[in-house]
């Protein structure tokens, strides 16, 4: 006889199963900080990630052209790979139980199958915004930085100094007077933050005056 409450079990594994396999993927994308040596060829070697996608997901224009302290983000090839793949064995699973369950209860197998279909994705497009707005602050950032200096942490103009040509007021305030990328790099940032909130909005202001 047709064991109805196996069937029913066999049914929520597998979607606990898809629900964990999501929740993996979608914490794949790699935050790197260029170190002193790298250029983007090592980086790709390193994590298994072509030169033309770092170089997309960054808005890099020259590729030869990177600096130390700078941050990457990236998907890495095996992050796909392992999304497509759970993606598929957990739907195959999902179909073949729906198919034997359907004879006693295809009204609730239609509610489970519609609320994996949700959460999955749901957690795809919360992992695409995410993606997408720390690209877009990391190459903000970077745009300011090869604005205002180069990324020369000595550049000075005046009483404004190092990668972001912070002011001497604002130097009292956040740091980064001394030639340590880090230190003139985190300064800049927490001068952006209480100034502007976003890199992208601080970029936007430069864009329009010429200055942020």
């Amino acid at each position: 006889m047709f064991n109805i409450k196996k069937t029913l079990t066999i049914a929520a594994g597998v979607a606990g199963a898809l629900a964990f396999g999501g929740a993996h993927a979608s914490a794949d994308t790699t935050d790197y900080v260029v170190q002193s040596g790298d250029t983007l060829n090592k980086i790709s070697a390193k994590h298994n990630v072509s030169v033309d996608k770092i170089a997309a997901q960054n808005n890099i224009s020259n590729v030869n052209w990177i600096v130390t302290g700078q941050h990457l983000s990236f998907a890495t090839d095996d992050t796909t790979s392992t999304q497509t793949a759970s993606t598929t064995t957990a739907a195959a699973d999902t179909s073949s139980t729906t198919q034997a369950a359907s004879t006693t209860s295809s009204t609730d197998n239609t509610a489970s199958t519609s609320t994996q279909t949700a959460s999955t994705t749901a957690a795809a497009t919360s992992s695409t915004t995410t993606s997408s707005s720390s690209s877009s602050e990391t190459a903000a950032l970077n745009a300011l930085i090869a604005r205002e200096s180069s990324g020369n942490v000595n550049a000075t103009n005046g009483q404004y100094y190092g990668l972001g040509q912070l002011s001497a007021q604002a130097r009292s305030i956040y740091g980064g007077n001394t030639a340590d990328y880090n230190d003139q790099l985190n300064a800049m940032k927490a001068y952006i933050a209480a100034r502007y909130g976003t890199a992208v909005n601080a970029l936007a202001h430069s864009n329009s005056t010429g200055w942020y």
